[in-house]
């Protein structure tokens, strides 16, 4: 340590990646060196999984990781399954990750034979990173007093975490402590000594679990707040950070329009759709919008640009089926590298790990527009904790995607009949920059399809009615309706001049 640092510069505090797929981010950065970190959570949360990934993704033959296991869970019990992960390295084992197991000293109670033996094995050791699992469940035999267990426990605990604290900050070693805490304990004592405190935690809804993770204490970070969702698959934890905090730096999209691909219906828009906008194609059941949106798609495609398409209702390969019949641009041009076509189906997805799968498929061929089919499909998909206020979740998405300067094309199931354009009972017309609504319209006892555009934010449009067909070649834009009233309605009349 150096004497008087006041006209220095401030100590750089170097960052240890997680080898978290998001959670380096939503940490500010990584891991701070050398702090004193606590993972907490209900048990099943992922805690193990958590401090596991992390270890692996630090620990070398030159600076190993020590990982003391208490009651909890055998050492080989805990290896079997963690070894299922892509993150485990098993020629790291005892070389780059050691195991002690602490199963005697807790037997016995003794807080401080705990701290002894984990003194012994870093002064042996001289490990980078040290890890203890579950540390809670030391605390849980000492003492054996019935009237007296909690307070001794609660003492004897805070007391040990503080020694242990001090030695590891002295020792120079980033250090995590692993327990199960409930969500109303968060005012405990002991958690006051960590230098920063990831929580984690899953919420059932109906027949939807999902994952969340909240840094509630980072010493000296300017971390992501709130509550990231986060899935644990084979390659172990993803976080996904939280949409607004991505939004720090809106690229402005150029001063064009893009053609929509259908004939008739750029003259309709004063030129065609204002790059960088969100537009809307709002109308009934079978009206053509999945046509008007891969039109758009196809002419994007002949320009040279390159997409995502995003579907909810049906595979890549059964979608890419379909529109070929008339669009057999698209399924060439996924195998060239420039349009992506992703399914996202799940019932319990968040609108941030939606998000992430979207714009990881703009990066991967940087697309300049986006096709959403549906988001009657999106609504769906999503777990009921965020379905319950979609019109946020998608506020949200919209103003993430638009904010990278993509262009985004949605379509929407409206209810016939309807004056304005809903979707699920809330408006979502402030959304949007622009909105093309299809209807249905009775005429001499012929169902036939009308478009009109809606809304333009900033920009003169067209206000009429026109028809449309949907031919072999695509939707085509035909004539306006004249001498008609009530069109909206569904059943229009001639006016009397007619």
């Amino acid at each position: 340590m150096t004497g008087d640092r006041t006209n220095d510069a401030p100590a750089v505090i170097r960052n240890l990646p997680t080898g978290v797929l998001g959670l380096d981010a939503v940490l500010g950065g990584g891991m701070p060196e050398y702090s004193f970190n606590l993972i907490a959570g209900a048990p099943g949360a992922g805690k193990t999984t958590l401090a596991q990934q992390i270890v692996f993704a630090n620990a070398t033959t030159e600076r190993p990781a020590l990982y003391f296991t208490v009651l909890g869970e055998p050492t080989l019990k805990m290896l079997r399954y963690q070894r299922q992960f892509r993150f485990f390295k098993p020629e790291l084992i005892e070389s780059g990750v050691r195991f002690v197991n602490l199963s005697e000293e807790a037997v016995r109670g003794d807080l401080n034979d705990a701290l002894d033996r984990i003194v012994r094995e870093v002064e042996k050791i001289e490990p980078q990173m040290v890890v203890v699992d579950s540390f809670r469940t030391l605390g849980q035999q000492y003492h054996a007093e019935p009237l007296d267990s909690d307070v001794d426990t609660k003492m004897g605990l805070e007391y040990f975490v503080q020694r242990l604290a001090l030695h590891l900050t002295t020792w120079e070693i980033t250090s995590f402590l692993v327990a199960a805490f409930d969500e109303h304990e968060q005012e405990n004592p002991v958690l006051t000594v960590a230098d920063g405190i990831l929580w984690l935690s899953q919420a059932a809804d109906r027949n939807s679990v999902v994952r969340k993770l909240q840094v509630s204490k980072a010493r000296g970070r300017a971390f992501m707040p709130g509550l990231h969702t986060f899935r644990i698959t084979d390659r172990g934890l993803q976080v996904f950070p939280r949409i607004p905090e991505q939004q720090a730096k809106r690229i402005a999209p150029p001063s064009v329009r893009l053609p929509t691909g259908v004939p008739g219906l750029d003259a309709m828009m004063g030129g065609g759709i204002p790059a960088g906008d969100a537009m809307m194609l709002a109308g009934p059941a079978g009206t053509g919008k999945t046509t008007f949106a891969t039109q758009f798609a196809a002419a994007g495609l002949e320009r040279g640009e390159a997409g995502v398409i995003v579907v909810f209702e049906e595979y890549p390969e059964e979608y890419l089926a379909r529109v070929g019949k008339r669009d057999a641009g698209l399924a060439a041009s996924v195998r060239a590298g420039r349009l992506k076509v992703l399914y996202l189906r799940p019932l319990d997805l968040s609108v941030d790990e939606t998000l992430w799968e979207i714009l990881e498929g703009v990066r991967a061929v940087d697309a300049t527009w986006v096709v959403i089919d549906s988001l009657s499909g999106f609504e769906i998909a999503l777990a009921p904790t965020f379905r319950e206020d979609f019109r946020e979740s998608l506020y949200r998405l919209v103003g993430a995607l638009t904010a990278t300067g993509v262009t985004v094309v949605m379509t929407a199931e409206v209810l016939q009949g309807q004056a304005d354009v809903r979707f699920t009972s809330e408006k979502v017309s402030f959304i949007t920059d622009d909105i093309v609504a299809q209807r249905y319209v009775e005429i001499d006892g012929e169902l036939r399809t009308v478009v009109a555009v809606v809304k333009m934010r900033g920009s003169q449009h067209s206000r009429e009615f026109r028809f449309y067909e949907i031919t072999p070649a695509g939707a085509v834009v035909g004539e306006p309706l004249t001498n008609y009233h009530g069109i909206i309605t569904g059943v229009p009349d001639r006016t009397s001049d007619a």
